[in-house]
């Protein structure tokens, strides 16, 4: 018999893969080009050439002992300088290899982020909506994930209803700029009241309180907004990275993580991070994409390709009547439905359009669209859209 905290995660499997596999249901019944799945964020550009170019130089040229074997459960040393180099020279920091650590995408990360600082009962708060496995982090480690309100006109978080929030067993913040769903950069503005706050909270309580800022898709901008690095605000901050979106990579599983050495006790942080990316079962993260990544640092997919989605997809919906932020980064719309948004999901599916309720990402009536697809995909689901408009009178 499964253990009753994995019975509870059975019974609540991701809503998007369940409505993934769905996808590929419909499209063996109806065809493939008659079904559009927005459901998933899977990036549809290929990695760049030099992705490619580096792994087969890589295989070619260096000694497969080494290319493929055990290293620090930090990652290579050689890697972790090249990053925090990278970031010196992007965000003017001042960090070292002692800085970084290379996780397993930035999930396990945020992972190894939440094992080294949650004792059983503390409570992690971030901003609704939210990425659905939050939730299951939190609870890796016997916490209690509580949401806070954003401001549904903007979806910028409410820094009155955090100050509210924040308590005596608050451990940590996670927020999540560019975001899934929004799509939603986080001004500078709005990361320096998010500080302000925290800092004073810290002192009324006497412990630390961490912000854990996770920033996979922190490249996908389709504009000049500044996307605030969060470490130049606020001291105890862990930021986990993920290369899946920015190289398109998301089955290498590759990433890190920054811990700053402003951060309260860095060294045991830091020890505590690595020791939790090994005890969980990572060990450390994959060897020879270790060493790709860190020569493609300022490599990135085709975010030309998200962006004309983007522009047809939003200005088609938002022209029928549908109602949503214009997203500046990743590559998703969240859009405001009539109805409930399971209802909504589910007359969806009788155009062959697949989206994902709100109320996964703890944001009832509104639906998520990831609009990584084919072109195509797009251009042949805008009549669908436009029916579903008029079946609830938005035209």
């Amino acid at each position: 018999m499964i253990s009753k905290k994995m019975q509870a995660l059975v019974s609540n499997n991701s809503v998007i893969r369940m409505m993934f596999e769905e996808g590929r249901n419909m499209a063996k019944k109806y065809g493939e080009e008659n079904v559009y799945d927005f459901s998933l964020g899977n990036p549809n550009v290929p990695a760049p050439d030099k992705v490619r170019e580096k792994a087969v130089e890589l295989l070619n040229n260096e000694d497969p002992l080494e290319l493929h074997g055990y290293m620090s459960n930090a990652g290579y040393p050689e890697v972790r300088k090249k990053i925090a180099e990278n970031l010196n020279l992007r965000f003017d920091t001042s960090f070292n290899e002692n800085n970084i650590m290379m996780t397993v995408g930035a999930a396990a990360g945020l992972n190894c982020a939440l094992k080294a600082i949650i004792d059983p009962g503390d409570e992690v708060l971030t901003f609704a909506p939210y990425f659905v496995e939050y939730k299951n982090y939190v609870a890796n480690y016997d916490g209690v994930l509580n949401t806070v309100p954003t401001d549904h006109e903007t979806f910028q978080p409410d820094l009155n209803a955090l100050s509210e929030a924040v308590g005596n067993k608050t451990k940590a913040l996670i927020i999540n700029s560019p975001n899934n769903p929004s799509g939603v950069i986080y001004s500078g503005k709005t990361i320096k009241g998010i500080a302000e706050i925290l800092e004073m909270k810290q002192k009324e309580y006497g412990h630390s309180i961490f912000i854990i800022s996770d920033e996979p898709y922190r490249e996908l901008v389709y504009s000049d907004t500044p996307v605030p690095y969060v470490t130049k605000y606020y001291d105890n901050t862990m930021v986990c990275y993920s290369f899946s979106k920015t190289l398109s990579l998301p089955g290498e599983r590759i990433g890190y993580l920054v811990i700053p050495d402003e951060a309260e006790d860095h060294e045991d942080l830091f020890a505590a991070v690595t020791i939790a990316n090994r005890v969980m079962g990572c060990v450390n993260a994959p060897s020879l994409f270790q060493k790709v990544v860190a020569e493609c640092l300022d490599a990135k997919a085709d975010t030309g390709f998200y962006k004309k989605n983007r522009d047809t997809i939003y200005e088609a919906l938002t022209s029928y009547g549908f109602k949503c932020v214009k997203p500046e980064g990743p590559f998703y719309l969240f859009i405001r439905t009539p109805v409930d948004d399971r209802e909504f999901a589910e007359e969806a599916k009788k155009e062959h359009i697949l989206v994902v309720p709100g109320t996964s990402f703890a944001q009832g009536g509104f639906v998520r669209l990831s609009y990584c697809v084919a072109y195509e995909t797009i251009v042949n689901s805008l009549p669908g859209f436009k029916r579903l408009a008029e079946h609830y009178g938005l035209s």
